[in-house]
């Protein structure tokens, strides 16, 4: 691909578990926009080849004739030798396979990294877009450039490192950062830490106490046996020690649901029920530190980005009276709570920005 040419076209492609989604994004003068998009369900296909002939022609028959520059597909799930092996789909993504269909450069990434190109895309500006979080002393630092850091709490937990170039470019790095070491602080964390692994036989991962299922498990813990108001310590609110520890009709009817129905209504109960509250205050205190220590690795100065649809559903809760950041700022290292008292965290509100980021990264990888 030309480096100079002024507008080039890119097929982007998300494929999940439930559906796949393909669209024609067009790159001009630094802004990428979404032209023509199609949405197909991932379980009723076998391959990713008929869905993308079938969405070629319906563009073409739409009056989408220009000629495409790149292609990038993000998949749920890792990159391996060019192939990516759907999680939740009986079905593999082949880089070559799509190369040979469409005839151009072709890119297979991460679902997560096509989140890092789009989150780099924001305009900080945008209080639509982006919600810059004030910190203890209300300061709004703005990202620069050099590395990024983004981390998203959803289903599962979603991390990558960016490195934003003065030239405008990016590259992004893979990370299972999700599935390292879980953060303990307090009785209460450590007694949730002991209480998993002895579900699982092994230590925690972080990804089983900040994302949907984490939420999940958090409640699940809190209303077990395992669970005492002896643990509520300091930092939480002296109050839960006063109320009845007998499970309220709130608490059965969640725990009659399926897991995966539990964290939505959690969320939503946090403030008539008080399990539910300290449920989503664990989940914010888990996930707070370990955005903090992500953070010490590389000393992100291109900013941190909470993607994720737990992050932007639970806006309000977050910011309130600073309860996130609070915590990010903790360290025990002079100079690394200096640095993350002045660094730039920022909440991005649109989750569902996946196309522009496989467009983003079809044009940064076919520069390199």
């Amino acid at each position: 691909m030309k480096p100079n040419t002024d507008s080039y076209v890119f097929l982007a492609g998300d494929i999940g578990g439930t559906n796949s989604n393909l669209a024609l994004v067009r790159y001009k003068q630094g802004a990428f926009t979404l032209e023509y998009f199609q949405r197909y369900a991932t379980q009723q296909e076998n391959s990713l080849l008929d869905p993308l002939a079938r969405f070629l022609d319906s563009a073409k028959k739409a009056g989408f004739n220009a000629p495409l520059s790149a292609c990038c597909v993000s998949g749920a799930g890792p990159v391996v030798n060019g192939e990516i092996q759907l999680t939740n789909a009986p079905w593999t993504i082949r880089q070559s396979e799509i190369q040979n269909l469409l005839g151009i450069p072709t890119f297979l990434i991460n679902d997560f990294t096509a989140v890092s190109y789009a989150a780099v895309l924001l305009n900080t500006q945008d209080k639509q877009a982006v919600t810059v979080m004030p910190h203890s002393d209300g300061s709004q630092p703005q990202p620069g450039i050099g590395i990024a850091l983004v981390v998203g709490a959803g289903t599962g937990l979603g991390t990558g490192f960016i490195q934003k170039n003065v030239d405008g470019s990016y590259m992004a790095f893979a990370s299972e950062g999700g599935h390292s070491e879980l953060p303990c602080y307090d009785d209460l964390s450590r007694a949730f830490h002991s209480w998993m692994t002895d579900k699982l036989g092994t230590a925690p991962g972080v990804e089983l106490a900040v994302s949907g299922q984490g939420i999940g498990n958090i409640f699940s813990f809190i209303c077990s046996s395992a669970f005492s108001k002896s643990l509520i310590g300091e930092r939480y609110s002296l109050a839960y020690q006063a109320l009845n520890m007998e499970l309220s009709q709130t608490v059965s009817s969640i725990l009659a649901k399926p897991e995966a129905e539990r964290p939505a209504l959690i969320a939503a109960n946090k403030t008539n029920d008080w399990r539910c509250a300290l449920t989503m205050e664990v989940f914010v205190n888990f996930y707070a530190r370990k955005v903090s220590g992500l953070a010490s690795i590389f000393l992100p100065s291109g900013g941190i980005y909470l993607a994720g649809g737990i992050s932007s559903k639970n806006e309000a809760f977050l910011l309130e009276n600073h309860r996130f950041m609070r915590i990010f700022e903790e360290n025990y290292a002079p100079h690394i709570r200096s640095f993350l008292k002045g660094a730039s965290v920022m909440l991005v509100r649109d989750y569902s920005i996946s196309l522009l980021g496989a467009a983003n990264a079809a044009l940064q990888l076919s520069r390199n």
